[in-house]
């Protein structure tokens, strides 16, 4: 329930708070004095679009503060699941619009997002302004309402999950199968590209392995000539190091006995003398088994040439990032040869998930029916009183094969305004008149089923007077008996069945002309009535009928 708005600086606003209370509250004033700045402002804290030409001349930005009761609606899993605080009582919106044009959100002093405002706004309020008659001619509204009185919010849930779920396995089997079809297209190529890694057979450090080994056998004789070299001055004929560096040694052991010092310098020569001995025994074998491969030289060569050309081909580096592409390529054609059997299994899960589908549209099906045929009887006999005494109206519900986003089914609002017309569509057949009654019925009819909040009726009685006018008020007067309901009018006939009655007006200031708002009680109420009634020239007949129109409600 809605229980109070403040608008500052919003057109011609400069300042407003209004309380609002439970049943039916009416909203009158003359042409031109502001209802509908006042709708449009609650449009925008409910997440209407904002525009910064909104904002009254001179101020910087408006503040539009709605206040809602929410403690019967079920709300507080949408809080929670929005980290929201939750305070059933007093579920304060907030919408700041800046000259600028930047607009900011607010749910109980949290900032939001404008979608989260805007579905919560939802959730709380049904603005039914003139130009959603056109709706009532719109198959995808009629559907909507025919769910709502058929109470299908669970089960289209369950519905839409399974068909997300469904579009989802149609979407991945259409990606596959052209994945399946460029790899069919692809695997020649692949296949080539792979048998030629395959026949190479890597190893992982093969190619430093034989970088260092072509070294080795591209200077053989000359290592060979060096080995032999070092044995030769190591311990070769003549004066060799070893026989130069034993003689050194036997020196200093002389030397020892009467030179203390000379026994360090024989130890270091022992040592020396010890690890030269074991260098000569090792290299003069080295020299003896190193000999020149020319073949294997020659197959060094074209192995590094093989692994040279296949890098420069696939733009590798390393003998390792061969063996990662020759992987990459094998795991491809293990891809290409599953896919018949991944789309199979995806065609199998698309073809179960589509019968689920057909199983949910049919329990869908079955209950708009019967919801339907309920509703159009209703409608029926609730638009006969306001004018239209041999009215017929019928609600079609017409199945398709082809599962859609809320079901196989198309619904249309047929109506005819005589006995003998054919029932046509809504939209084909009746008039602005007819089609403003109509959608009076069906709104009543879904804010029952719906269970909001509020309900807000923007003079939904254009082109209606008299006794049909009062059967609207009487409408109206039973909704408000269930809920909040608040209508914008300029009938008597409807004003006078308000609990509450609001007067918009206008007034000049010496700065500017400005939109207000009041509650009216007592006379001030039997004076707007019968100014509504007669005109800016109020008369005795005009305020005796005005108390007798408030009486009688």
């Amino acid at each position: 329930m809605l229980k109070s708005l403040f608008i500052r600086n919003y057109v011609l606003i400069d300042k407003l708070d209004i309380r609002f209370d439970k049943g039916l509250s009416v909203i009158t004033g003359e042409t031109g004095a502001g209802k509908s700045v006042i709708l449009g402002a609650l449009s925008l804290v409910l997440g209407g679009r904002a525009d910064g030409r909104s904002i009254r001349t001179a101020a910087d930005k408006c503040l539009i503060e709605a206040v809602f009761d929410i403690a019967a609606y079920g709300l507080l899993p949408f809080f929670e699941a929005n980290e929201l605080e939750y305070d059933a009582e007093s579920c304060i919106l907030r919408r700041e619009l800046f000259a600028s044009g930047k607009s900011r959100a607010f749910v109980n002093d949290s900032p939001v997002a404008l979608s989260v405002l805007k579905e919560l706004g939802s959730r709380l309020i049904d603005i039914h302004s003139q130009h959603q008659n056109l709706l009532l001619g719109d198959n995808s509204f009629q559907l909507k309402a025919v769910d709502l009185m058929a109470k299908n919010a669970s089960l289209l849930h369950t519905y839409h999950v399974e068909y997300a779920r469904f579009q989802s396995l149609q979407k991945e089997l259409k990606a596959l199968t052209g994945k399946a079809r460029q790899s069919k297209q692809d695997e020649d190529y692949i296949r080539f590209q792979l048998e030629q890694l395959l026949a190479a057979r890597f190893l992982p450090d093969e190619q430093e392995a034989l970088e260092q080994e072509q070294e080795l056998l591209t200077h053989a004789e000359e290592i060979k000539t060096s080995l032999y070299k070092i044995t030769a001055l190591l311990q070769g004929d003549g004066q060799s190091s070893l026989r130069q560096l034993k003689e050194a040694l036997t020196t200093s052991e002389a030397l020892q006995t009467y030179y203390p010092k000379a026994k360090d310098i024989a130890a270091r020569l022992r040592t020396a003398y010890i690890d030269l001995t074991d260098l000569a025994a090792e290299t003069a074998p080295l020299a003896e088994d190193f000999d020149f491969n020319p073949d294997r030289l020659a197959w060094v060569n074209d192995r590094l040439n093989t692994l040279y050309d296949l890098q420069q081909k696939h733009r590798a580096s390393t003998v390792a990032e061969l063996i990662t592409l020759r992987d990459k390529y094998a795991a491809e054609l293990d891809e290409t040869a599953s896919f018949d059997n991944q789309i199979e299994a995806l065609y199998m899960q698309a073809g179960t998930s589509r019968n689920e589908l057909l199983r949910l549209a049919a329990l869908l099906h079955k209950q708009r029916q019967s919801a339907a045929k309920t509703a159009a009887a209703k409608i029926a006999a609730t638009v006969a009183p306001l004018g239209m005494p041999n009215a017929r109206f019928a609600i079609a519900v017409i199945s398709k094969e082809e599962p859609a986003a809320d079901g196989t089914d198309e619904v249309s609002f047929l109506f005819s305004a005589h006995k003998s017309g054919d029932l046509q569509p809504v939209s084909q057949i009746a008039s602005g008149g007819e089609i403003s009654r109509l959608m009076l019925c069906v709104k009543a009819m879904i804010a029952g089923s719906a269970a909001l909040p509020a309900i807000i009726f923007d003079e939904v009685d254009t082109g209606v007077s008299g006794d049909i006018a009062d059967k609207m008020g009487e409408i109206m007067q039973t909704l408000g008996r269930n809920m909040q309901v608040i209508t914008i009018t300029h009938l008597p006939q409807i004003a006078s069945k308000g609990q509450a009655h609001y007067l918009v007006y206008k007034e000049d200031t010496a700065e500017a002309t400005v939109t207000g708002i009041r509650q009216l009680n007592g006379e001030e109420r039997i004076r707007e009535v019968a100014r509504m009634l007669s005109g800016a020239t109020l008369t005795e007949a005009s305020l005796a009928n005005a108390r007798e129109l408030l009486k009688s409600c």
